[in-house]
């Protein structure tokens, strides 16, 4: 079964929801499967970044964490399954640079937001179960 999915590129994350079930990023983001992110973490450090490949922001090892929790900014609905890939990439100050001028809104929005500050402290588990790939 082929499903369209909206992908929105986020510094350290990749949000996906269903754009069959939910229309817009809003309607996904409060139901309580209505999201995914990929986290990745980045390692600072001087690296080429030529000709531009997505499969760049993966690292070699796909191994994750993986938990239900929520969004990192405000109104942080808990609609999110987070996919944490373990192992770092490697990307330069200026790259990191390029990433934070990437916008959270759509082209044909009217407010335009950079992708900057979107993370929140560690929060309790309050319950909840991180499962480990391997």
């Amino acid at each position: 079964i082929l499903m369209k999915m909206n992908i929105i590129y986020r510094y350290k994350q990749i949000m996906h929801w269903n754009a069959v079930k939910y229309k817009t990023f809003d309607e996904a983001a409060t139901a309580p499967d209505g999201l995914a992110v990929l986290g990745i973490f980045l390692d600072g450090s001087i690296t080429d970044f030529k000709d531009f490949n997505p499969k760049c922001l993966l690292p070699s090892s796909l191994h994750y964490w993986t938990y239900l929790g929520s969004l990192t900014t405000p109104p942080l609905h808990e609609s999110v399954i987070w996919i944490v890939l373990k192992d770092p990439i490697t990307v330069s100050e200026k790259q990191l640079g390029k990433f934070r001028m990437l916008l959270f809104t759509g082209e044909e929005e009217d407010q335009r937001l950079r992708m900057e500050n979107n993370f929140r402290p560690p929060q309790p588990l309050k319950g909840r179960k991180v499962r480990s790939s391997n």
